[in-house]
């Protein structure tokens, strides 16, 4: 059986887009926030947030986080998460619509989240430094050296192809998370 703590496989993350029945609103969010905690009980969940709707009677997102695929099965075969499901049922408006990403999909996603509610750019450039900068003088220091004998180009290529899987997989996801109140920093939480 897949250990849904798995350190190796990729995280997820999984947007639901739904909308509150009129006049439901605040209902709708308290049922969400119950649902989260509810998830928080699960082995696997990384975290969760609700992004309300820009504009009245819109959709809201709730986005969800897994340390992986199996971590997220377990929670959608869980009996906790058919309650939940229900009483939502009863304050929104249809089923939710759901999308899932995960690993360098993420990247090439549009924004899940109004542009008002991003990080500042000076800050995910910040974020995105603190990375790259170890990850490559980790990897030209190490790795560099033995690939001296290969041409320049494929040398480049296998160099650069191993820094982008670090990025991806390591140490971009442990930086944003362990740097999400910075990143967050000024913004409202739910």
């Amino acid at each position: 059986m897949n250990d849904p703590t798995n350190e190796t496989a990729p995280s997820v993350t999984r947007i639901a887009r739904r909308r509150a029945l009129p006049g439901h609103e605040a209902e709708y969010e308290s049922r969400v926030r119950a649902m989260l905690a509810r998830m928080r009980t699960f082995k696997g969940f990384l975290g969760g947030d609700i992004i309300p709707p820009e504009q009245p009677g819109g959709d809201y997102q709730i986005v969800t986080r897994f340390a992986s695929e199996a971590a997220l099965d377990v929670w959608d075969r869980s009996e906790a998460r058919m309650q939940c499901l229900e009483r939502l049922r009863e304050v929104a408006d249809g089923e939710p619509a759901f999308r899932k990403l995960s690993g360098l999909e993420a990247w090439f996603e549009p924004a899940v989240v109004p542009a008002s509610m991003h990080p500042p750019r000076a800050r995910m450039a910040l974020v995105t430094w603190l990375g790259i900068f170890p990850t490559v003088s980790l990897v030209l220091w190490l790795v560099a050296p033995l690939l001296q004998a290969l041409p320049f180009l494929l040398r480049t290529a296998v160099l650069t192809a191993l820094i982008v899987v670090m990025m991806t997989w390591l140490v971009m996801p442990r930086l944003v998370r362990l740097l999400r109140g910075f990143l967050n920093q000024g913004h409202g939480k739910s």
